[in-house]
């Protein structure tokens, strides 16, 4: 271990770069649909002796050194974004003839952009890197601070985090209850790491005794989570379809009557098992039309709905401009509508996609020709805030479409009692993203300690229980109509805290921490 750790250590120019940029890319076997987190324990000590090494170059001077560190991170960052973020770039070939000439922005710039926060991580680390279980520690609260601001800076894109490598089974999961995401990016990155003191460093056995004693806790409490018995309040009988409706296809005129007659098909069905449904639930955008345009559409889905059944569904809704000549504008929508097939409820989508579903500095882009992806209607526009949505008079749901439940802490509303997550995830096929943005799902039910129901277009649709549990499930391009008991219980989370805020604490200590062996370190080498 140690002659490898001197060669990686040695190592200078494209070199270098090339280990650093292999060592990312090995860690995205860690995330979803693969899993492997092992190998971020070959990625994260390569990464460590690679900030070693860039030590050597005093002569220099101070910004040449800092410039290379920042290199050594974005290098293992365009790695680790390159091939986890690849299949972004499927979303482009949907309509080709408008966007396949922004295929390398997205598959190559966006990778890129976001390698910059892994540099700054490397950056903040090596400001203080004292040697042995130091330099550890301060690699951890790197990558914490960092991975905050990538949820923060930008409207944020917090996508495969490296917390997640640490939480692939609902076992490995709970701990995000208690110290949240950052958190978890925090330790996950501590303890990847700590093999890296086999190799160079002091403090072999307390940084790999802490790694050890960190993992046991990890697992163990999740044992003990899961062991522990639940009291359910209520149960709500669920209907989930998923329509599997091509991506191609999915706006073309032609098709907006099949559409919304195989949706309707696969809600009217009987009920295979339970009670029948006191809600059925369809996924993002799920018809290609506007509900105000299409009367005979609400009429027929009053006329499909049972007494006392509830139909939520993803759609866009329009509004008109207050003032005169102000354009009309359009929202990403949850609907509610009941069996008279009225509407009784909208909730808008709050967290847009930047470039997906509108323009940052709009009237720029658009003057050269440029339009969101999933633009249909001329882009849309930010719900104000969000609020509950009553499913039934004792039960309340918190909407959250497609890519805003990835973000950590944003389920927040107190008076809920699950997540509905509605999303298409047609766009990218059968690729890593539908699995990763599951996986993610999942983790946000167990940080909120609340149930979890997902329609998706073409998979994954399914319910999840408050520790991550899958109650039932729809793989990727399977059409049907899941039929699930969703358990709702009495006290929505085992521990009260506030994640967010837990992990955003836990990284501040642990920067304390290294800051603090940096200057002991100095202190003692005068």
């Amino acid at each position: 271990m140690q002659s490898l750790a001197a060669r990686i250590i040695l190592l200078w120019g494209w070199r270098r770069s090339l280990v650093a940029f292999l060592a990312g890319a090995l860690a995205v076997l860690s995330q979803a649909p693969y899993d492997f987190f092992p190998v971020c324990f070959v990625s994260f000590p390569i990464l460590v002796w690679l900030l070693d090494g860039a030590s050597g170059e005093r002569g220099d001077g101070a910004i040449r050194r800092y410039i290379t560190i920042f290199g050594i991170g974005w290098w293992f960052g365009l790695g680790y974004f390159l091939f986890g973020l690849w299949w972004i770039g499927k979303a482009l070939l949907v309509d080709a003839e408008a966007f396949a000439w922004a295929l390398p922005l997205a598959v190559l710039g966006l990778p890129a952009g976001l390698a910059v926060f892994y540099g700054i991580a490397c950056v903040i680390a090596r400001s203080c890197w004292p040697d042995g279980l130091g330099r550890i520690v301060a690699l951890a609260c790197g990558f914490g601070l960092a991975e905050w601001l990538r949820a923060t800076l930008l409207t944020g894109f917090p996508w495969n985090a490296i917390g997640y490598a640490a939480m692939p089974i609902p076992l490995l999961m709970q701990s995000v209850h208690v110290v949240g995401l950052f958190g978890i990016n925090a330790l996950a990155v501590f303890v990847f790491a700590a093999p890296a003191v086999l190799g160079s460093g002091r403090h072999r056995r307390i940084t790999l005794s802490a790694a050890v004693l960190l993992a046991a806790v990890h697992a163990g409490y999740g044992a003990w989570v899961l062991a522990a018995p639940v009291e359910y309040a209520r149960k709500l009988s669920i209907r989930i379809v998923q329509p599997s409706v091509p991506q191609g296809g999915k706006w073309d005129p032609a098709m907006r009557d099949e559409i919304l007659a195989r949706l309707i098909d696969l809600s009217g069905r009987p009920t295979t098992k339970g009670r029948a449904p006191e809600l059925i639930v369809w996924p993002e955008t799920a018809l290609p039309f506007l509900l105000t345009d299409r009367p005979d559409a609400l009429a027929a889905m009053g006329n499909m709905l049972a007494d006392g059944q509830l139909l939520v569904l993803g759609a866009v809704r329009s509004e008109a401009g207050t003032a005169e000549g102000e354009p009309v504008r359009y929202y990403n929508a949850t609907v509610a509508i009941d069996d008279n097939g009225e509407i009784v409820d909208a909730i808008d989508k709050v967290h847009l996609v930047p470039f997906g579903e509108y323009l940052p500095f709009e009237r720029l882009f658009r003057q050269v020709g440029l339009r969101a992806v999933a633009e249909t209607v001329g882009g849309f526009s930010p719900g104000a805030h969000r609020r509950a949505l009553q499913v039934t008079p004792a039960i309340a749901a918190e909407p959250m479409i497609c890519y805003e439940v990835i973000f950590p802490g944003e389920v927040a509303l107190p008076e809920v009692d699950f997540i509905l997550n509605l999303t298409n995830d047609a766009w990218f096929g059968n690729t890593p993203g539908p699995y990763q943005h599951f996986r993610q799902a999942q983790v946000r039910a167990v940080e909120a300690g609340l149930p979890l129901v997902r329609s998706a277009n073409n998979g994954i649709s399914g319910v999840v229980d408050r520790s991550g549990r899958v109650v039932d499930a729809y793989a990727l391009d399977v059409t049907g109509a899941l039929d699930v008991e969703l358990q709702i219980p009495v006290k929505k989370s085992h521990i009260s805290v506030a994640p967010k805020m837990i992990g955003v604490l836990t990284i501040l200590l642990l920067a304390i921490i290294a800051c603090g062996m940096s200057v002991l370190a100095r202190l003692r080498s005068t």
